[in-house]
């Protein structure tokens, strides 16, 4: 075989090895546990709505992908897909709230409409509803 091409098959074989250890490292990374988790912004329902609706441009580039520990009362709490539980926080709009998506939620009867309560969770987007993902509960309701 020629000189070039066993350089090329030897740096195609380095580039899908590297490939192949990236995927398995990134298949079996684990959710950040957002209990240690210092956050990046602490607000409360209101607030985040409200930087929403006003600049929403502005809003997803400071908020989303960061973790936000956010203060409100409970509108709902229901049960969102594969087991997971969701706590709606209340906002001053009417058509708009904070949905709060727990991977698992221990004795979910505790949490009652009109409590006050503190989520930390990893904001994904706005979508008419704030969206938080992998919360955990840092103050429980009040």
């Amino acid at each position: 075989m020629k000189k070039s091409l066993k350089i090329a098959l030897i740096v195609i074989g380095i580039m899908v090895f590297g490939g192949a250890v990236v995927g398995f490292y990134l298949y079996n990374l684990k959710p950040k546990d957002l209990g240690k988790a210092k956050p990046d912004f602490v607000l409360t329902s209101i607030e985040l709505l409200k930087f929403f609706e006003e600049n929403e441009a502005a809003a997803g580039a400071r908020y989303i992908n960061k973790i936000l520990e956010v203060s409100g009362e409970i509108s709902s709490v229901e049960r969102g897909e594969n087991n997971s539980m969701n706590i709606v926080l209340k906002t001053n709009s009417s058509s708009s709230s904070i949905i709060c998506t727990f991977p698992s939620l221990s004795d979910p009867e505790k949490y009652k409409e009109r409590s006050q309560i503190t989520i930390r969770g990893e904001c994904s987007g706005y979508l008419m509803d704030v969206l938080l993902n992998n919360c955990v509960v840092a103050e429980g309701p009040k």
